[in-house]
Order: structure tokens, then sequence, then C-alpha cells
């Protein structure tokens, strides 16, 4: 008798943890729900487009999806579409790997203002997420992005990068019309800490600096490293070689190039302001105080810009019938086992990926966390009833109404999405809303 198991979540958290299971020493039939048509999560919707190097990784994980014991049913929506509960009737254990679709708040004033985004939602826009506007607001000639990580020079380096360099890479029509009448000619990206601690990965920083439209200016001002820094930098090879590189830019002069992206360090924003729209960006001086942390000088810089861009993290949101840590945006668990909120477990109720943890590390630390949680899955669950079956699953969405796209859908929209980007010489072009990617691949 085969162990039933449900993933929610069709991201690389998801099938990480089919990946585990399928390789695990027991007899497993696994379904994977995705509440979009097509699978794969942040590495289709949050990977910037001139990133094609990244989104490789899509073919390892669609090699699990043609494992025989899995099966991807898309266009699932846990909560609408079939209950927790209703799922625990089907399977034996459930593994809940929804991620973190959502923008932290930074709590300042004026973050509500017109003009002041997510990245999160940015991202989506031009990744061309079935949920995203068609269209975005780009009229600002004056940016700002908050955030020292790799999602904020991704969103700098498309604000920056003009729309027709973004021609080879599978953006659809409507995001590359709009880029390509953006007007932005400033992007200045702000870190509060010092530039051995910015969190950028040493490859994306560098491909700044390859644009033939672009100028990578590093301020001197606030580019300080003291003796917490040199210690950081020693045990932490890729910190290092970030802050090599950024000591390389420091007081380079711009070469006239149309458009600049400006990076400040030791910078905090502490408000927006603007009558209904942004108009300024406060930011504080901050300094180094030798234990890793920074505190505020009392200088305050008010830069001229039209809008705002915050990529200080993603936030998980609840999942229907779990408990939910509002706090730490997580589901409270114990390595991967969920708990609820008097600390006991639930039986046969599992969380993995940034839903589990929350939302750091890049992509490939996925597995480790995989690799817990389906430990103590396989550990403590056994076959029961013989009418879960796939069939009975099936019957119960059939009879919800729900239009399931499975895996052999997915196939039929990959192939319709190379051929539309074959004319144009590129890779793809993603099909841009749902009605749409649920015709094309039927």
């Amino acid at each position: 008798m085969s162990l039933r198991v449900a993933i929610v979540g069709g991201g690389p958290a998801g099938i990480y943890a089919a990946d585990q299971l399928v390789k695990s020493e027991v007899d497993v039939s696994i379904d994977i729900l995705e509440r979009l048509p097509a699978p794969f999560g942040l590495v289709r919707y949050g990977v910037a487009p001139d990133h094609p190097r990244i989104k490789e990784i899509i073919k390892a994980l669609q090699r699990v999806l043609l494992h025989d014991e899995v099966r991807l049913l898309g266009n699932v929506d846990l909560g609408d579409d079939i209950k927790l509960e209703e799922l625990r009737e089907f399977y034996d254990a459930v593994i809940v790997a929804t991620g973190a679709r959502s923008d932290r708040d930074l709590g300042i004033p004026g973050e509500d203002l017109r003009g002041s985004y997510g990245a999160a939602d940015f991202v989506s826009w031009y990744d061309s997420h079935p949920e995203a506007p068609t269209t975005w607001p780009l009229e600002a000639e004056h940016v700002a992005v908050l955030g020292a990580g790799n999602v904020a020079l991704d969103v700098a380096r498309v604000l920056a990068k003009t729309g027709d360099e973004m021609l080879t890479t599978d953006i659809p029509a409507h995001v590359y019309e709009g880029l390509k009448a953006k007007r932005a000619t400033d992007v200045h990206v702000f870190a509060r800490r010092g530039p051995a601690y910015a969190k950028f990965s040493p490859l994306e920083l560098r491909e700044l600096a390859h644009s033939p439209n672009v100028d990578v200016i590093v301020h001197p001002e606030g580019f300080e490293v003291d003796e917490a820094s040199m210690a950081h930098i020693a045990k932490n090879k890729q910190a290092k070689m970030v802050l090599d590189t950024l000591a390389n830019w420091v007081g380079r002069e711009p070469t006239g190039k149309p458009h600049r992206i400006h990076l400040h360090f030791l910078e905090q924003p502490v408000e927006i302001t603007g009558d209904g729209a942004v108009e300024t960006l406060r930011t504080e001086r901050t300094r180094l105080v030798g234990d890793d942390s920074v505190e505020g000088t009392g200088l305050i810089t008010d830069w001229d810009v039209q809008a705002v861009y915050r990529a200080v993290g993603y936030r998980s949101t609840s999942v229907v019938g779990l408990p939910f840590d509002d706090r730490r945006a997580v589901v409270p668990n114990d390595g991967g086992r969920v708990l609820d909120l008097d600390g006991d477990r639930i039986p046969g109720t599992f969380v993995t990926g940034w839903i589990k943890r929350g939302p750091i590390g890049l992509i490939g630390h996925t597995k480790s966390d995989a690799a817990e949680t389906v430990a103590h899955l396989v550990a403590e669950t056994t076959p029961t009833a013989t009418s879960r079956t796939p069939e009975a699953v099936d019957a119960f969405l059939l009879e919800r109404g729900v239009e399931v796209a499975n895996l052999e859908h997915w196939l039929r929209l990959d192939q319709h999405e190379i051929a539309l980007g074959e004319p144009s010489g590129r890779t793809r072009i993603k099909v841009p809303t749902r009605d749409e990617m649920l015709s094309a691949g039927r």
C-alpha cells in the first residue's frame, strides 16, 4: 500500500519535498497541488527575466514532476477549491510549501503614498504573473530602491536598463512596451548597513556594469569598513568578493551613459513624503558601531524621487486551517512538523520552505529544508485507508467544478510559450493571464 502525500505548493520547496519522498525507501504516491496553472513558483515568477541561467533550475524541477509517483494538480487553490480538513481525508500526510508572496513593510510614514511599491509586486508584473496587472506606472525619472539583496539589484537593473535590452528575454509584449516607455534615468539603491554586509551575490553585482546604457556609481559617503566588517568578510568569501567589487567602483567617474544606478551605504529610510504621491525619500545616515550593527547619526538627507520600491524581504501569509505566527510570518513547527498554538503536534501535517523557516536563503537552501521535513514524515507516517486513491481526488475536484491543469497541460503550455518566442529569437514569451494559460494548456 502506497503512502499518500499531498504537497501544497508547486514551487522549488514543494518539488524538492516530492523529490525527497521519491528517493526515500517507502512506496509513495504524491499529488502536488498548485494554485496557478503552471508550476515552479518563484523560479518562474520571481527571477528577473534577464537571468535565464538561474531559471535553468526548472529543468531539474521538471524531471521530478515526470516521476511516475508524482502528479501535478495545477489550478487548485487550498481554501477555495479544497479545504485542509478535506485534504486529510484523501492523504496520509500533507506538506504545506506555499512560500512567501507578499512584501515586508518598512513601517515608516508615507509608505502608502502613490508611487510607493513593494518589490514583489513589481517583480510579479515584469515576470508576467497571471494575477499581476498588465500595466505598471513607470513615469518616474528618479527612483529609490530600498534594500541590499539580490531582489533590490534586480529591481534597480530592470528599471535602469532600456526596454530593448530586455528583448532577448522571456517578457511578453505588454511588459516590453512598459519597459520601453519608462522614463527612469537615475535609480538610487539604499542600504542601511555598510558595504561589507551587502547581501548581493557577487555575480549579480558585477552584472550591473554589463549594460551598455547604465553607469554604476558607488558613492564614497557611507562606504566605511571597520574591524567588525573585516572580521565578517574574513569568514564569508562571497561578502569579500562583493566588497572588493564595490571598492573598485568607489569614486569611478560616470562615462556619460544615459542611465545610472547609484549605490548608497549607511543610509536608512525614515520617511516618504509627498502631496498624495511620492516626492521625497528622507534617509538618516547611520554609522557602524563595531558589532555588525549600525545606529542613527541624526544626519538627514532628502532625496528627490518620484517612486520608491522597498526590497527588504518577502513575507509569508497565513494558510487557511493552520496556525500562524504573525510576528515571524511562519507556520509554527518543529523541524517541519506543524505545531498548534499550544505547541502540540498536529498529526500528519508538515511544512517546508519559506513558510517553515521564513523567506531567507537562496533557492537551493530549500533542499535541506525538504530533507528534514520528509525525514520526519517518513518516520512518523504509515499508509492507512486504501480508499485514498488518486481517482477519488479527481472525482472530488471534478464535482467541485475545478479545472485541474495537470502535467500534460503544463507541457503543452510550455511548448506554446516556446513557440511564441521563436519568431523573435527569444527563448519563450510567457502567457500572461490565468485564462490564457489554461486555454493554451488544453
